[in-house]
């Protein structure tokens, strides 16, 4: 496999990730909805011996209620009316950057574990062997592409802050000078944990699981290895990646694009503060804010990725 198999992960991945930007960004922005009420502590209690009126008790007792949630049209919509319709490719540039730095990684060393690790006589691959070569291909893919990963999340969310407060960064590039000149070096790792940990688990769920459904759909003889059976193998894919990582995709956006003021406390002290501030603040669901827009683009997503990679493998076949 050598070379040919991370020029043809990272080809098809360019290529979904460019068709599926808008929905991306806008899974960005609904996971950002009712943050500024998740940063901050609710008020201390009463001391016990304290005489407590009922407007008191009543302040006490009623937590602040998270705003109301905008659905992805809507925000979708919302975009297109305040910034324009090219708002919705707002951070492509980064998009193309992680993909290439991120999945290209992730995809070829995940077919080189697959190619190593098949059993030679049998030529299958156990499904725990699969997780296995997705949860290792998936973090160092990750490492390698945190940079692009975090300017990308920054320039997708760019667009919900007060004008006055954005970044306006121009590219990728861009971001990453002035995040680097500004916050340091440091800054282009922060989330990386998260990060790690969520393409541990996509790449882990995603490519495995697409493997594994479509060896089931031509073991089955539900249909021939076309283009039917990669859709199908795909999608499956993709709606099991989407449950496992979105959780950890709320809280991965939210630390990578909190701001860090000179001379005062971040937010977040990190991922684990991030999470139950959230929880508290707005509920354990809000952890998977942003889902339908998330399978809405992990879906086509995946559906595009593993189409555009079956489709490279046949025009690379006889190189």
């Amino acid at each position: 496999m050598g070379l040919k198999g991370f020029a043809e992960g990272g080809i098809a991945s360019i290529v979904a990730g460019c068709s599926t930007h808008p929905l991306d960004l806008i899974k960005v922005r609904m996971q950002l909805q009712g943050e500024s009420s998740a940063a901050v502590q609710p008020a201390a209690l009463r001391p016990a011996l304290a005489f407590q009126t009922t407007a008191a008790a009543n302040h006490i007792h009623n937590f602040p209620t998270p705003p109301p949630r905008v659905g992805p049209v809507s925000v979708g919509l919302r975009i297109i009316q305040q910034d324009g319709a090219g708002a919705l490719f707002s951070g492509i540039s980064a998009t193309v950057l992680r993909q290439t730095l991120y999945s290209t990684t992730r995809m070829g060393l995940y077919e080189v574990l697959k190619t190593k690790w098949t059993d030679p006589e049998t030529k299958t691959m156990p499904l725990t062997s699969k997780i296995g070569a997705g949860l290792v291909a998936g973090g160092i893919g990750a490492a390698v592409g945190n940079p692009a990963d975090v300017a990308m999340v920054r320039m997708q969310a760019d667009g919900r802050l007060p004008v006055s407060q954005r970044r306006n960064y121009k590219s990728v590039v861009d971001a990453i000078t002035q995040m680097s000149r500004s916050e340091g070096i440091g800054s282009l790792w922060r989330g990386s944990s998260l990060t790690v940990n969520r393409a541990m688990l996509v790449t882990a769920s995603q490519l495995a699981s697409y493997d594994h459904f479509k060896e089931l759909i031509l073991e089955k003889g539900l249909m021939n290895d076309g283009l039917g059976t990669h859709v199908t193998a795909s999608f499956a894919a993709g709606f099991v990646a989407s449950v496992a990582s979105n959780p950890v995709d709320v809280i991965k956006t939210r630390v990578m694009n909190m701001r860090v003021e000179e001379g005062a406390a971040p937010p977040y002290k990190g991922a684990v503060d991030c999470a139950m501030k959230t929880i508290r603040a707005e509920g354990p669901m809000a952890l998977y804010k942003g889902f339908i827009p998330t399978i809405s683009r992990q879906g086509p997503f995946t559906v595009v990725l593993f189409v555009t990679l079956e489709q490279v493998r046949k025009l690379f076949k006889d190189l």
